[in-house]
């Protein structure tokens, strides 16, 4: 069973599409695209989970 994380998406000044998650303290990423930002949050929330198990 996969766990859920509300994601904070928004537009900076360059046009840049940047991503956080609220509940996982230093979780965020960047990209040009919405699709490229979904795929590394997800990486992202991945590698921080990991962390966080060790």
């Amino acid at each position: 069973m996969g766990r859920e994380f509300s994601v904070v998406i928004e537009r900076d000044e360059d046009g840049y599409y940047v991503a956080s998650v609220p509940a996982i303290p230093g979780c965020h990423t960047q990209a040009r695209s919405l699709d490229d930002l979904i795929d590394r949050i997800r990486e992202c929330i991945a590698l921080c989970l990991d962390v966080e198990r060790r």
